[in-house]
């Protein structure tokens, strides 16, 4: 649904998006990561055919986005970082206005209406002023306002930005029901965990170019070299005296104490956990609980990325 090859977009000598090849396929919900300036918001302004690249070809749904941006936007739902409103309308005339820019038939308006208000649960607030609402219902208020003509494909950029804890959990429900629809999600988001939640895939984009494209197990497999697991032992007092010993031994890295457990870095995966097991015993220390600790999104974002920002 989204291709991309060699895409690049210069703002004077900075080079926003550098040779930047990606694919979409249909049903994939698409995690864009990055750091604030690498590139994610152009690299979607591009595929709304709001920028124009200055090298490389890109195709949403098959159709060109220098030449074709008309048949683009008929099935393309963009979403931006910060939405602008109309405050002077309720939330009823905010989306007949839309309704009616998208040419959809003054007879199916109401239902069409009737149903974003519905899928993004802001049925009761349709008769309240846009400038009435939460952060967190603009922003559904946003989903529903791209969701009106139906589009196959969903541009979404940074959709839970600024929303408190609960908004974001609606968000992510959100998100999920559409993913379940069948559209076709490109979700850009700094909350890691969530998007390492609903995401079938994810790519992330650091300087403009892309370090890595494919699942959360691969990325996670890539950047899995070693593998943290918390002991709780039930004599702590012998906490030091076994964090020193494995210390010591080649197939451990980092050892620390905290909160009267140890957190073991185990630098050779091939050795297994009966390794530690051993040497925990045989250290003196009786193995209350052991608990490997899940790679998450985070640590192969911190691997694959820098931290360097243009």
């Amino acid at each position: 649904m989204i291709e991309m090859r060699d895409i690049t977009k210069r703002y004077g000598d900075l080079v926003a998006v550098d040779g930047l090849s990606l694919d979409i396929g249909p049903g994939e919900v698409f995690g864009f990561i990055g750091p604030n300036g690498a590139g994610k918001s152009t690299t979607m302004k591009i595929l709304a055919c709001l920028l124009r690249p200055d090298a490389g070809v890109a195709t949403v749904g098959g159709f060109n986005v220098l030449t074709q941006g008309d048949e683009i936007r008929r099935i393309l739902g963009y979403m931006p970082d910060f939405l602008g409103v109309y405050d002077d309308l309720t939330v009823d005339e905010y989306l007949q206005f839309f309704a009616s820019a998208f040419s959809i038939p003054r007879k199916r308006r109401r239902l069409v209406i009737d149903s974003v208000l519905e899928l993004t649960d802001l049925t009761h607030k349709k008769h309240t002023m846009v400038s009435g609402l939460s952060r967190g219902m603009q922003q559904r208020l946003g989903v529903a306002r791209v969701l009106i003509h139906e589009p196959k494909v969903l541009l979404l950029d940074e959709p839970a930005s600024g929303l408190d804890p609960r908004a974001r959990i609606e968000m992510r429900s959100l998100l999920t029901e559409l993913a379940r629809m069948g559209k076709v999600l490109m979700v850009s988001s700094h909350i890691l965990t969530e998007l390492a939640e609903m995401c079938t895939s994810i790519g992330i984009i650091e300087q403009g170019r892309l370090v890595f494209a494919g699942t959360l197990a691969e990325a996670l497999e890539r950047t899995r070299t070693s593998e943290f697991i918390r002991v709780r032992l039930e004599n702590a007092e012998m906490a030091q005296t076994v964090a020193e010993k494995l210390q010591a031994l080649d197939p451990v890295g980092n050892v620390d104490i905290r909160n009267e457990s140890l957190l073991v870095e185990l630098t050779d995966l091939s050795v297994g956990h009966h390794f530690l097991i051993e040497q925990i015993i045989a250290g003196g220390g009786r193995i209350a609980s052991f608990e490997p600790r899940e790679v998450k999104l985070e640590d192969a974002f911190l691997k694959l990325t820098k931290g360097i920002v243009q």
